[in-house]
């Protein structure tokens, strides 16, 4: 019987929402806060207040409605749990389409509805997503925009905190379009910890004006990690919501999707997505029609539960090489630096290493030169290469660069140290030069002095023995001494 009339209400409330809603305004409120900018979200239609229903809302979603109340940047969708009753749901197309949100709208039973939180004072006007745009302030019922001139890093940093996203990457003037609201009159002084804007101190002295192109634009990075894998570039994808790292579920994930989150983190293309099981728990549900519309993921999330998280492998997985000259190579004149200069006839060792992710793996050395180009590939050994060049000439001049190539997860990775540029001096390395020149004629002389003294000595033998020979056999004649002579001749030529 409730099933019945439940049916009924909700057949007499379509033919009378058909009846009336091009009749009537649409109506949004933020109930139970203090501030307007949050509260449960209201919707009033066919002439009745109900709550809207939570499931399939975004930040992006919201931040139609914080637009529509006056309020600043949305951060954050929240479920709340309620009796179960009719409530509002809103097609999730309507806010594609541009669309009133009263010709959206629908009844049906519910237990969750939607909490909503706008700021009261801040918001990014024109940008990509909600986390970049032109930077305006409210201030008595009144929003100005902000000279670039009175805005830092620093306040940057309390701004992109205040509206839930990472740190600035870029801060400049202009970013987003002219600014056509008056100019905030006072320079912001934040010490970098503050949790809103207008919490921060501000200077005595008014501005009254601002330059043309000046008005501040701010981007901030996206709250998007991976975490658990080998390096910052592969893992569990994870969203910070609400002051919180939330990982994601993997249900419709594709490499097009993926490849979205391994260029927010400026980590190359996507190269695997996959499923890592957990416990059940409270995660983020990430829409692929989201990225359809190149929306960042903060404005995509949906909270959620499950078991199944996602996991990205993005192609830029490696640290990064390098590429050094021990210090201890003989004429090279700085050990440790871009740049070389390099004596020509040294020796010259190039040592490529990396930090330890996978064992195995490969490194080439890549030498470019204005009229040639050379490859040298060793093994790894304890992560680490040396290319050894004993003798140095003009030819070795030219840049070098180490590639670390390794197959993991069923693919091939590679990353490139930066580059190192070798200068080849066109004389000696002095210091080799001179010990040459005092060494070498050291040697020559003591082999003469050992070979003089062995010589004297061997004469002295061969010249005692006939002398011997004499005396014993005075008087004998010269038919009895050759064979003597011969001896000492046999003695000689030994």
């Amino acid at each position: 019987m409730d099933h019945l009339l439940l049916l009924l209400l909700l057949w007499s409330s379509g033919i009378s929402e058909r009846n009336q809603s091009s009749a009537e305004p649409d109506e949004v409120r933020l109930v139970g806060k203090a501030s307007h900018c949050g509260g449960t979200l209201e919707m009033k239609h066919v002439r009745e207040w109900r709550p809207v229903d939570f499931y399939n809302w975004t930040l992006k979603k919201a931040a139609v409605v914080c637009e529509h109340l006056d309020c600043g940047s949305a951060v954050s969708v929240q479920e709340r749990k309620s009796p179960r009753r009719l409530v509002w749901s809103i097609r999730p197309d309507c806010f594609q389409s541009g669309s009133k949100l009263g010709d959206c709208l629908r009844l049906l039973p519910s237990t969750t509805i939607l909490n909503l939180t706008c700021l009261d004072s801040v918001r990014l006007l024109n940008g990509s997503s909600l986390c970049s745009g032109g930077l305006q302030v409210k201030s008595s019922q009144r929003w100005s925009s902000v000279c670039e001139d009175d805005f830092d890093l620093q306040d940057a940093e309390v701004v992109c905190r205040e509206l839930g996203c990472g740190p600035p990457s870029l801060l400049q003037g202009a970013l987003y379009g002219e600014a056509e609201a008056p100019v905030w009159s006072r320079e912001f002084q934040c010490g970098g910890h503050e949790s809103a804007l207008l919490d921060c101190r501000s200077s005595g002295s008014a501005r009254s004006s601002c330059s043309p192109g000046k008005a501040a634009g701010l981007t901030c990075s996206e709250p998007v990690r991976l975490v658990g894998g080998a390096s910052r570039c592969a893992g569990t994808l994870e969203v910070k919501h609400l002051g919180e790292w939330r990982p994601v579920d993997d249900n419709g994930w594709t490499m097009k999707p993926a490849a979205v989150v391994c260029e927010h983190l400026d980590c190359g293309s996507a190269v695997s997505v996959g499923k890592k099981k957990s416990t059940y728990r409270f995660v983020l549900k990430i829409n692929p029609d989201c990225f359809k519309l190149r929306s960042s993921l903060r404005e995509c999330v949906e909270p959620s539960y499950s078991s199944s998280l996602l996991s990205v492998t993005c192609s830029d997985l490696l640290a990064q090489p390098s590429i050094i000259v021990p210090a201890s190579i003989d004429g090279v004149s700085e050990a440790q630096q871009q740049e070389l200069r390099v004596s020509r006839g040294s020796s010259l060792t190039i040592s490529c290493s990396i930090q330890p992710q996978f064992p195995g793996g490969s490194f080439q050395l890549t030498f470019t030169s204005s009229n040639t180009a050379y490859n040298y590939t060793q093994p790894a050994v304890n992560h680490s290469a040396h290319f050894l060049f004993p003798v140095t000439e003009p030819a070795h001049q030219g840049n070098y660069s180490c590639f670390y190539r390794v197959y993991v997860f069923s693919h091939n990775f590679s990353s490139e140290s930066c580059q190192l540029s070798v200068t080849v001096s066109g004389h000696p390395d002095p210091t080799g030069f001179i010990i040459r020149a005092l060494v070498l004629p050291l040697i020559l002389l003591l082999e003469n002095v050992v070979l003089y003294f062995y010589c004297k000595a061997s004469r002295g033998q061969r010249l005692g023995r006939p002398e011997n020979n004499k005396l014993v056999n005075f008087g004998v004649g010269a038919a009895e001494e050759g064979p003597a002579k011969e001896e000492g001749a046999h003695l000689i030529s030994r």
